[in-house]
């Protein structure tokens, strides 16, 4: 109960190891910390951290285009650039009505989103506005927690703490978490490789296939932190789940690299965050 207790106090923030030499391309990951703490697996390269930068949590990570790069977004708006990774702009300095808890990149990977968990949609680079679910007034219950974008990148999805989800530009409706009602909040969504479904996470661990997103198992009896998101393989036949203390569950074709967990009390801060390199 503890642990469940950690990470709904971090959702409510919110809505308030070497690299291996011999890894192919794309095999590896980032997980990232509430601190802005960046840990790399596999073939992903280290390209900084925001720690000490920014005096709000930070919420979500993003990769460039080539993989050479990434970019982090803190609960205040504010964006942090590492590595090819360009600065397009920032929510800092808009007097935000409800926190950031997510971005998304565009595929360009010349401009990027960030949502808010009013449902507040921000677009900056290339990146186009196509509708925004502030208002229709969320209260905390169905607040949102992340965002994807459609494989054309003309659209995106955002999911809600009921596991509801919102639609807009291209982005397809395939049904949603909120009809099987869970007991947890729902606190991801991630498209299949072919963009004709997607998949919702809870925080218990356990996966919601739509479309064509096949399920290929869930951590909802092996995880004893909480699950805080998800994120495919470059083939779409499989995923990782990602923890509170930086357990990493592979399912499908992902395979394990490593995780944070193995850092025990030395982690400063939970884990947040999870991006895959290659394409």
């Amino acid at each position: 109960m503890k642990k469940l207790a950690v990470a709904i106090a971090l959702l409510s923030i919110m809505l308030v190891a070497p690299s291996r030499a011999d890894a192919a391309p794309g095999d590896g990951y980032w997980e990232l910390g509430a601190d802005g703490g960046v840990f790399s697996y596999g073939d992903a390269r280290f390209y900084g951290s925001a720690v000490g930068l920014t005096s709000g949590p930070i919420v979500a990570m993003a990769k460039t285009v080539t993989g050479a790069g990434y970019w982090m977004v803190s609960s205040d708006g504010g964006v942090f650039s590492f590595g090819d990774a360009r600065f397009f702009g920032s929510a800092h300095d808009l007097h935000l009505q409800k926190p950031v808890v997510g971005m998304a990149v565009t595929q360009s990977g010349n401009g990027y989103w960030l949502v808010a968990s009013d449902g507040g949609v921000f677009a900056y680079g290339d990146a186009r506005f196509y509708g925004s679910a502030a208002s229709l007034h969320l209260s905390d219950a169905n607040a949102v927690l992340g965002m994807e974008v459609t494989a054309s990148g003309n659209g995106y999805w955002m999911t809600s703490v009921d596991g509801g989800l919102f639609a807009y530009g291209d982005a397809p409706f395939y049904g949603s978490a909120n009809q099987f009602r869970p007991s947890l909040p729902v606190v991801g969504v991630h498209r299949s490789a072919s963009g004709n479904g997607y998949w919702q996470v809870a925080l218990d661990g356990g996966v919601f296939s739509f479309g064509d997103a096949h399920f290929y198992g869930s951590a909802s009896a092996e995880s004893i932190y909480p699950v805080l998101g998800m994120e495919r393989t470059a083939a779409g036949n499989g995923y990782w789940l990602f923890a509170l203390d930086g357990g990493v569950f592979s399912y499908g074709d992902a395979h394990f690299f490593g995780s944070a967990a193995s850092l025990g009390d030395a982690l400063q801060a939970p884990i947040v965050g999870f991006v895959r390199t290659g394409p």
